[in-house]
């Protein structure tokens, strides 16, 4: 079910669903780090506190310092250089009575606090050897005297360890850690350091201000993104795609392609492909429209002289009169079949000429063979000769082009010429270059030559003047010759000869 409903989004919103996603992991990931490094730092500062308490510990009872004021000041006094990066250090007797503090050296009684007011505690219980801190909430809703945590820390379980607590305000976080000071099994008073950790808070605060920054900056990367590949790229797309749906629904609706077009990047290209593409399915089914319908004109004509001729056959009885009517018969069921297989071939020749590739060839070697085809029919058969003609007879003559399909024109022209020519006439086939190395494929006969002031007529699907053997052809193979030399990147001439009867074809294939 989420699979389909990523698939149903679009482009843009899976975008901004997969952002988000990995934006909330990254936020959890990073309050767990946040949660973590607040208590990572109390420890370090702890760790110091213990081996502080722990040196200060041995100081006392190696010198058998008793746990009342005149000895405890005397200690703090001698040993004032132990507290040096330390705010505060207190001293109780086992009755939890405060007998030394640091901030009164001035050895006046009377500044000696019985209270300690703190603002917010949480109870820290660190264990050393496992390097851990635990966290428990007492009583935030009222001042905690030290005496009191002092009273809660000797009924603990952890009694004996040092423990740590801090005291969180509004500008104030200081770290406390407190142990008991045990004289032969027994507790005779207790130490108590007390350092700021303002520098803990400052970090987490840095920290925590470092990645609300990078939130924010990240959301406006991503916002920006976000805009930038709607307007740029998705909105592009969806034009595309609307222009496509148009073209389909054959709607008259205006489209924006142009400007598409226009673009010099990725979508610039494939706009312009797929207007091309466009362009040539549209040529193409127009070519195909077009040519169903000659198609079914040409078709039209012999079925209508097959049915008249049937009809009268039926009816007379005149044997040299249905003589000449079934000939007329067979002369238009030719016609009908040549139609309709040359047709299927132009569709065959279509379909393999999307598949096919250029390459380099000899345009010499393949007129020769087609010749040598050619005469091996037409010289025994209509005493008709072909020549092939080549003035420089050392020099290859070669074009980027697909080698049946220089055949199949070739074979065309010659069997249009052939067509046109009487018996025992010849047809020159001539290759050469002219003077831009252009390689120049020329078909000339001795037949009737052109009627028409424009030739380019004689290259249009069925065009009307056509010999009287028609029936041995569709009216197709001049125009399958000029669709295969357009695809060739080639251009087709047909002209009358100057000094003597006949056509002349020419064509011009580009050089490599």
């Amino acid at each position: 079910m989420f699979n389909n409903f990523i698939k149903s989004l679009s482009i843009l919103k899976k975008f901004l669903f997969i952002n988000l996603i990995i934006f909330l992991v990254i936020s959890c990931l990073t309050l767990l780090y946040i949660g973590n490094v607040k208590p990572n730092l109390i420890l370090k500062k702890t760790v110091n506190h213990i081996q502080i308490i722990n040196n200060t510990i041995d100081h006392i009872l190696r010198l058998d310092i008793k746990f009342e004021e005149e000895d405890i000041r005397k200690f703090l006094f001698s040993t004032r250089f132990l507290f040096q990066n330390l705010d505060r250090v207190f001293l109780f007797d086992n009755q939890f009575n405060l007998v030394g503090d640091t901030d009164t050296l001035d050895l006046d009684p009377r500044s000696f606090s019985n209270r300690l007011d703190i603002v917010q505690l949480e109870i820290l219980n660190q264990e050393t050897s496992k390097k851990k801190i635990e966290k428990k909430d007492i009583n935030k809703d009222k001042t905690v005297s030290l005496k009191d945590i002092l009273t809660n820390y000797s009924w603990s379980k952890d009694y004996g360890k040092p423990y740590s607590f801090i005291q969180e305000g509004y500008n104030q976080f200081l770290l406390t850690t407190i142990k008991n000071v045990m004289l032969d099994g027994k507790t005779i008073g207790y130490l108590a350091i007390s350092e700021s950790a303002n520098d803990i808070k400052s970090a987490i605060d840095e920290r925590k201000s470092f990645i609300l920054r990078t939130a924010i900056f990240i959301g406006i990367v991503i916002f920006i993104f976000s805009f930038v590949l709607n307007r740029y790229f998705l909105k592009p797309i969806k034009n595309l795609v609307a222009y496509t749906k148009i073209i389909k629904e054959k709607s008259r609706k205006k489209t924006n392609i142009n400007e598409l077009k226009s673009r010099n990047d990725e979508l610039g290209v494939l706009s312009n492909s797929l207007e091309d593409m466009t362009n040539e399915l549209q040529k193409r089914i127009s070519h195909a429209e077009n040519f169903s319908t000659d198609l079914v004109h040409e078709i039209r004509n012999p079925l209508t002289s097959l049915k008249s001729a049937s009809e009268i056959l039926h009816e007379t009885e005149d044997q040299a009169q249905r003589s000449k009517l079934i000939n007329i018969l067979n002369h238009d069921v030719e016609r009908i079949e040549r139609l309709i297989t040359d047709y299927s071939q132009m569709l065959k020749d279509e379909v393999a000429l999307s598949r096919e590739k250029m390459k380099k060839i000899n345009v010499k070697i393949i007129a020769r063979s087609v010749v040598d085809d050619f005469n091996n029919i037409y010289e025994t058969k209509r005493g008709i000769k072909i020549i092939l003609n080549d003035p420089n007879s050392s020099e290859e003559y070669f074009i980027n082009g697909i080698e049946n399909r220089i055949e199949q024109i070739i074979a065309n022209l010659l069997d249009n010429s052939i067509s046109f020519s009487d018996d025992n006439k010849s047809i020159l086939v001539e290759i050469s270059k002219n003077e831009n190395e252009n390689v120049v494929l020329k078909v000339i006969d001795e037949g009737k030559g052109f009627k028409e002031i424009d030739t380019n007529k004689i290259f249009k699907r069925f065009y009307s003047n056509r010999p009287d053997n028609f029936g041995e052809h569709s009216g197709l193979g001049l125009n399958i010759v000029k669709n295969l030399v357009d695809l060739h990147g080639a251009t087709i001439t047909a002209i009358n000869n100057i000094n003597r009867q006949g056509a002349n074809i020419v064509i011009i294939f580009p050089k490599i």
